[in-house]
């Protein structure tokens, strides 16, 4: 019977379209057959759409807001524990920095357990130095009151060992995952022209459209092919930009946010995912699933995913002319993209 289900209780700042909202709206859905499930979240946006299809109550709380702001902040835990007082959960699972931090010492506070699942540590390599070390004693206070630390890749988890983030026995590794799609959604990454690149990442801090436009835009010589970059985000303005001052407009197009992304990805021929940082982007497991060769940024843990020359290549973050290198070498080679794909 409902009532007598352990109650649990997911946190989450954003509900934007990202890969932590896919992993919760995933986890959340699947988990209402065993358990009694809410989500309280910030910016509820295309998350909350599909929770509430779901079936699942949905939580807003406007104070819960990704910048750092002390006020807001206060405000946000406040309602955290006064929420958490009224539905009385079993367990609550946090997700994202912002929501992880103030999630779980409102769950302290109300004496209930709570875990936490690093998307990605916000002091990872890739995040300049000083926001680092703030963000490292940050979570070494919030790991005083959680019970488990879910890291998505074995990376995050000697990341936080190595920060000394968190005791061994409170870190497991627990790999992302995604549910399977029928055949009509894998790729034919060595047929039709012409080529088509896709990227599927937010504009944001953490990403590198510029990066993949600026290789694209030197790119000569090779076949014809077209970039498509799915996403939005307050950076896109400035890729945009980069774009038509390189000349690159007639090759790169801007999707925005998409809820199709399936689909976009079996119609494409190479998946591209340039980062400054990650854990273990879903997007990169979704093109995988896809049946397309993926190049990717080698960051966070990136690389427990794709396989070097088996899968796709790993290039060094913010290395312009690898990517290119790889880029013209798998719109050269046909055979090769399905090689991979199929791998």
């Amino acid at each position: 019977m409902e009532g007598t289900k352990t109650r649990v209780l997911h946190v989450i700042s954003q509900g934007v379209i990202g890969g932590a909202q896919a992993h919760l709206l995933e986890l959340a859905s699947r988990q209402t057959s065993t358990f009694r499930v809410s989500v309280a979240m910030g910016n509820p946006d295309w998350l909350r759409d599909g929770l509430v299809a779901a079936g699942i109550r949905v939580f807003a709380i406007p104070s819960l807001m990704q910048p750092i702001s002390p006020l807001d902040d206060l405000r946000a835990f406040n309602n955290l524990r006064v929420l958490m007082r009224k539905l009385k959960p079993d367990l609550v699972c946090t997700h994202s920095s912002k929501a992880g931090v103030l999630g779980r010492l409102a769950a302290h506070r109300c004496g209930i357990p709570s875990v936490f699942t690093a998307h990605g540590w916000a002091f990872t390599e890739g995040v300049p130095a000083g926001k680092r070390r703030f963000y490292a004693d940050v979570e070494r206070l919030a790991a005083r009151c959680t019970s488990k630390i879910i890291c998505v890749s074995d990376y995050d988890r000697s990341l936080a060992l190595r920060w000394r983030v968190a005791r061994e026995e409170q870190l497991v590794t627990v790999h992302n995952g995604i549910p399977d799609v029928g055949e009509d959604l894998v790729a034919q990454p060595g047929t039709g022209t012409p080529v088509r690149v896709i990227m599927v990442a937010r504009f944001a801090t953490q990403k590198d459209q510029d990066l993949l436009i600026r290789a694209v835009a030197a790119l000569k010589g090779v076949p014809d092919f077209e970039v498509e970059l799915v996403g939005d985000g307050p950076l896109m303005q400035q890729s945009q930009a980069l774009a038509a001052k390189l000349g690159a407009s007639d090759r790169v197009s801007f999707s925005g946010a998409q809820t199709d992304v399936v689909r976009r990805l079996a119609r494409s021929h190479v998946f591209v995912l340039a980062s400054r940082y990650e854990g273990l982007p879903l997007t990169v497991l979704e093109a995988m699933r896809a049946g397309l060769p993926v190049i990717a940024s080698d960051v966070g843990g990136v690389s427990e995913a794709v396989e070097d020359g088996i899968t796709g290549f790993l290039v060094p973050r913010g290395d312009e002319e690898s990517l290119r290198q790889r880029l013209r070498w798998l719109l050269q080679r046909p055979e090769e993209r399905v090689r991979m794909g199929r791998a």
